[in-house]
This record gives structure tokens, C-alpha cells and sequence, in this order.
């Protein structure tokens, strides 16, 4: 087993592992999976990034366009009018890091200019210069596993073993970050639940976190109200919240740094 990495270095947050730390979901879209556009507002995300804080978030991760299943891509322009100004807002009122869940090069160097320290991309810095980008940044990347983008992934869902096949390609992607000049203490890894698995899938990964801790990196898990625990529980999205905390407690207790 190798050893973890003990801390994230996010600007000038030191974000030590050794426990579990949560991520805080700001979505600064009309669309969103979690809260169906409740924070597409500027000062509603503000004010609402601001109470997760003060709750006892770690890090708030603001995403401006929706990776739900079957979403539509937003332009540049309009994700960067989503998410700046939030950022913007933050980045001097809070002693937390900030995230940006993007997978545009021109929206993580934008977001970084404006106070965010970790890049979040669920398609593992695979866009045309998001690599680069990150490299250049020299903040935190988390690179996570899709089956094809937000607008295939469900549409044929077959591995011969998810494990093996989800840990194959991120193994792939941090080598790629590697040989871009990402430093190994910058990645964390996502398995990616939802994108791109069905509920057997899922609770494969869930019950098998440890199975990442090999590639010797940090492991986020991203569960709450997932599909998996309303196919468990029978509960609409809105009613998924004990549901949530019982798989974000599960992944910790599997070897998950940070929940998402």
C-alpha cells in the first residue's frame, strides 16, 4: 500500500487528509442535478457558499454548468458570467479553498485569476488544453472517471470489470498530468459515481474506494443524491439527504479524503 499524500497545498490553504474533509456543491446554474437551479443567482450562491462554510465545509466547489445526464453544454462566455463573480465574491470572505468544476482551459485560468486553488474536471483534463492549462496553474487538480459525457454516459453502460477499467484509465490520466509537469501531491482521483455506471457499478465502487488508494493519490467520492440511493431507497431527489449521508459515510469509512 503506498502512502497517501497527508495534505493538499490550495494557494494558501493547507488542506490536511488526515480525516475526511467535505466539499460544499455551489451550483451556479438554471439546470443543476442537486438543487434544480436554486442558486443560478450570484448572491444566492454567495450567501449560500457562505452558510456551508459556516456549517463546516473544507472547500465550496462552484460549477457553472451542469454535468447532469443528458445536460447541454453552455458557451464560455456564459459559464465565466456564471461563476466569477461568485468566485470573486468569495475568495476574500472565506478561509476555506475554492474549487472550480470545469473542464474549459479559458474558465480554470479565469477562475484561478479570481481566487479559486483546486481545479475540479470530470473529464480528467482531457479537453483540448485543459492539461496545459492545469499544468501551468500549478493548483490541485481532481481528475475524475466518465463513460463517454454528460450527454452519452447512461446510454450504454457495460465494463467487463469496473475496477479494473476505472482504475486503468485514471492510472492513464495521472501519468498524462505527470508527463505535463503535475506535480503527483497536486491529483486527486474520482471514480466517478453516476457518470457513465449503473447502480450495480456504484455500489462496486463504493465498496472498493480502497481498491483507488493504491494509485497513491487522494480519492474523492461525489454521492450525494445520486440516482444509486434513490433506486435504493425509493426517494425523490429532494428526499435523498439521509440517503446521502449513510454513502458519504460509507466512502469514508472505504477510504474516501473527500466527499463531495
Amino acid at each position: 500500500m503506498f502512502d497517501l499524500t497527508p495534505s493538499l497545498r490550495c494557494g494558501s490553504f493547507e488542506l490536511k487528509l488526515d480525516t475526511p474533509k467535505i466539499m460544499a456543491i455551489i451550483n451556479v446554474t438554471p439546470d443543476s442535478f442537486s438543487d434544480g437551479g436554486r442558486l443560478s443567482a450570484s448572491k444566492d450562491a454567495v450567501a449560500y457558499a457562505l452558510k456551508q462554510v459556516e456549517l463546516g465545509a473544507h472547500m465550496l466547489d462552484i460549477g457553472g454548468e451542469s454535468t447532469r445526464p443528458n445536460a447541454e453544454p453552455v458557451s464560455i462566455d456564459e459559464e465565466l458570467s456564471r461563476v466569477i463573480p461568485v468566485i470573486e465574491a468569495l475568495a476574500t470572505n472565506i478561509d476555506v479553498p475554492i474549487s472550480i468544476d470545469t473542464s474549459k482551459p479559458e474558465v480554470m485560468r479565469a477562475a484561478v485569476a479570481a481566487g479559486a486553488t483546486f481545479i475540479n474536471d470530470v473529464f480528467a483534463l482531457r479537453h483540448h488544453g485543459a492539461l496545459e492549462t492545469a499544468a501551468e496553474l500549478g493548483v490541485p487538480v481532481c481528475l475524475m472517471h466518465m463513460l463517454g459525457s454528460p450527454q452519452t454516459m447512461q446510454q450504454d453502460v457495460q465494463y467487463e470489470d469496473v475496477l479494473v477499467q476505472v482504475r486503468q484509465f485514471l492510472t492513464e490520466r495521472i501519468f498524462a498530468c505527470e508527463m505535463a509537469g503535475i506535480l503527483k501531491k497536486n491529483i486527486v482521483i474520482d471514480p466517478g459515481f453516476g457518470f457513465g455506471k449503473n447502480l450495480e457499478h456504484n455500489l462496486k465502487l463504493l465498496a472498493n474506494l480502497d481498491y483507488f488508494k493504491q494509485l497513491g493519490v487522494p480519492v474523492l467520492a461525489g454521492v450525494s443524491r445520486k440516482s444509486m440511493i434513490g433506486q435504493i431507497t425509493g426517494r425523490e431527489l429532494n428526499e435523498r439527504i439521509i440517503g446521502s449521508v449513510a454513502a458519504a459515510l460509507l466512502a469514508a469509512q472505504n477510504g474516501a479524503n473527500i466527499i463531495r
